[in-house]
């Protein structure tokens, strides 16, 4: 998300140098190339107005501290307007009521609704510890209820049943009823969505929202319709209270101008991203973050949070100590560290999150997307035991049988060897320096602003 406008805006705000202070006079051309890159990335026009009139009232007249440049001064000021747009801060949901709290989820067919239904009871039942369920009322889609009993059962919340003859409102009704009997924390109902916005479509929804009166009625919106998701948006705030928004399949899209533009029009909050297909792809959306990231200065934040999360600990402890006594850092570490980078979202999205990264982030996922990391499994799953454990017993007899019985060819099997040495290598010097903590560290000093050139992550070399 956000490529082509990080980009573009990389650019424009690394021609204002060797000024003393900033002025109109040399804002001018890169607020108009400013105003250009949010255009390209879909950024509603009224939205692009107000956001350059901010930075320009912000500017003029700001004082370049010695220690900063004109660039970064701007950079700074951007990125505060940036946030004062999308919203000042990460408004989480309100549940601070009598359980069960109600949440109804409202938007277009093909939005994303089911599945983010599933993706954010996962998230309130491993992140608030909440016992939640959750409920279809969308009679008209025949597969919608079937999908979110499949969906409830891989994230394991409760399911309450509903049939395609049933109202709507008697389901949500029934729902909330049983919930309460088993006193449950939330139920999170979806419902019924339409190809487009029509009459019908909002008398219904709005005949529902009164009947079960939830504490947050969020609106899920497909991200990679641009400007239409916040005049959607807008379409269903004036019909239902909306309380926040959410942006599904932001990871498809590379422009990122629903984000800027849907808090100005409806005046409501985003409050999550999704970021993919599968149920743990649900992030709370940070302005600040989102910011820093669209000014290519990466997310540290997030990255950690979600390092704690995903990663697995134990084994993380277990290869430190090994290490710190001096043994390699063998192939059966270096798979395990494949996986957990899978976890983590795989290497767009580590790179999209790593501070100073700018253009470096695409050329390093044209030489290690995932698709590259799968292979690499595949040959380390090829060896021995043995061979995984001790590298240097692989001749070339049995690199042509590894590269046989995983498909590819024995350069590759050389490539992967060469980039476990390199691994082995930084493993042994991070283990002298201080560890994982010191690697963070170094991580969170990268970020220096617009295509900061910050040095590459490991994996980026490979």
């Amino acid at each position: 998300m956000f490529e082509n406008l990080t980009d573009r805006l990389s650019g424009s705000l690394k021609k204002i140098s060797g000024q003393a202070r900033l002025t109109d006079d040399n804002i001018k051309s890169t607020l108009r190339e400013v105003r250009m890159a949010l255009l390209e990335a879909d950024v509603a026009l009224p939205v692009v107005k107000v956001f350059i009139d901010g930075v320009r009232k912000r500017a003029i007249g700001q004082e370049v501290q010695r220690s900063l440049t004109p660039g970064q001064v701007f950079v700074r000021v951007v990125q505060q307007e940036l946030e004062r747009v999308m919203g000042e801060g990460n408004e989480g949901l309100n549940l601070a009521v009598q359980p069960p709290a109600v949440i109804m989820m409202a938007g277009l067919q093909g939005a994303g609704k089911t599945t983010t239904v599933a993706k954010l009871a996962r998230q309130l039942k491993e992140r608030q510890k909440k016992s939640v369920m959750v409920v279809s009322a969308d009679v008209y889609r025949p597969a919608a209820i079937q999908q979110l009993q499949t969906l409830a059962a891989e994230v394991g919340v409760e399911f309450h049943p509903s049939t395609g003859d049933q109202d709507p409102v008697a389901i949500a009704e029934g729902a909330i009823d049983a919930a309460r009997k088993k006193h449950l924390d939330v139920v999170i109902v979806d419902t019924a969505g339409r190809l487009h916005v029509d009459e019908q479509m909002m008398a219904e929804i709005g005949r529902l929202h009164s009947a079960i009166n939830p504490v947050e009625t969020l609106f899920v919106v497909d991200a990679m319709t641009g400007q239409d998701a916040a005049n959607t948006a807008k379409a269903f705030n004036d019909a239902l209270p909306l309380t926040g928004v959410v942006l599904t399949k932001t990871d498809g899209d590379a422009r990122g101008g629903a984000a800027l533009s849907v808090r100005h029009i409806t005046g409501k909050p985003i409050k999550f991203l999704g970021i993919g297909e599968k149920t743990d792809a649900l992030e709370p959306f940070h302005p600040d973050r989102v910011a820093s990231r669209i000014l290519g200065m990466g997310d540290v934040l997030s990255l950690i949070e979600e390092a704690e999360r995903k990663l697995d600990q134990d084994k993380a402890k277990k290869l430190t100590k090994k290490i710190k006594k001096g043994k390699s850092f063998d192939l059966e570490d270096f798979r395990d560290q494949l996986q957990q980078m899978k976890n983590m979202g795989g290497i767009g999205g580590l790179l999209d999150k790593l501070p100073g990264m700018g253009q470096m982030a695409q050329m390093a996922q044209q030489q290690v997307n995932d698709k590259s990391v799968g292979q690499m499994e595949a040959i380390i799953c090829s060896m021995t035991p043995k061979e995984r454990r001790f590298p240097d017993t692989i001749n070339n007899s049995r690199k042509r049988r590894i590269a046989a019985g995983s498909g590819s060819q024995i350069q590759d099997v050389n490539r992967l060897l060469k980039q476990h040495k390199q691994m082995q290598k930084m493993m042994k010097r991070f283990s002298k320096k201080g560890g994982m903590a010191n690697m963070m560290r170094g991580l969170g000093g990268m970020g220096g602003g617009m295509g900061g050139g910050g040095g590459m992550p490991p994996f980026g070399r490979m």
